[in-house]
């Protein structure tokens, strides 16, 4: 038996913005973009998170993202474990955005699997 050290997991996360982000007054959006922002920097700040990259399709996928697919935009990070994406995931319960949280705007999904090695 060998001592090594768990390998991290992939995780990308999707993210859809939810009708209720639209259904705002313009006045109220910017206290929804601060809770995405707290979110994301919640996830980039977690214990052993390597954030590989984004992608934010908004310029191109206008409106809701009801069914969950599209999504509007995308996390690609490695996580040590799978009790960090949960954690990571969290933030969507957590963030309060005025007397609500974050995922009465947002919805995430992760999905989980490990680095696919592309042959020499």
């Amino acid at each position: 038996m060998t001592d090594q050290a768990p390998k991290p997991v992939r995780v990308l996360f999707c993210a859809a913005v939810l009708q209720n982000f639209f259904d705002l007054p313009a006045a109220e959006i910017g206290k929804v973009w601060a809770g995405v922002s707290e979110m994301l920097t919640g996830i980039r700040d977690l214990p052993g998170v390597k954030v590989l990259g984004t992608l934010d399709d908004d310029e191109t996928m206008v409106g809701t993202s009801p069914n969950g697919w599209p999504w509007t935009f995308y996390i690609l990070a490695e996580a040590p474990d799978r009790d960090t994406v949960k954690a990571a995931c969290n933030f969507f319960r957590t963030v309060e955005v005025g007397e609500y949280r974050l995922w009465k705007y947002i919805r995430v999904e992760a999905r989980i699997g490990r680095e696919l090695v592309i042959p020499e």
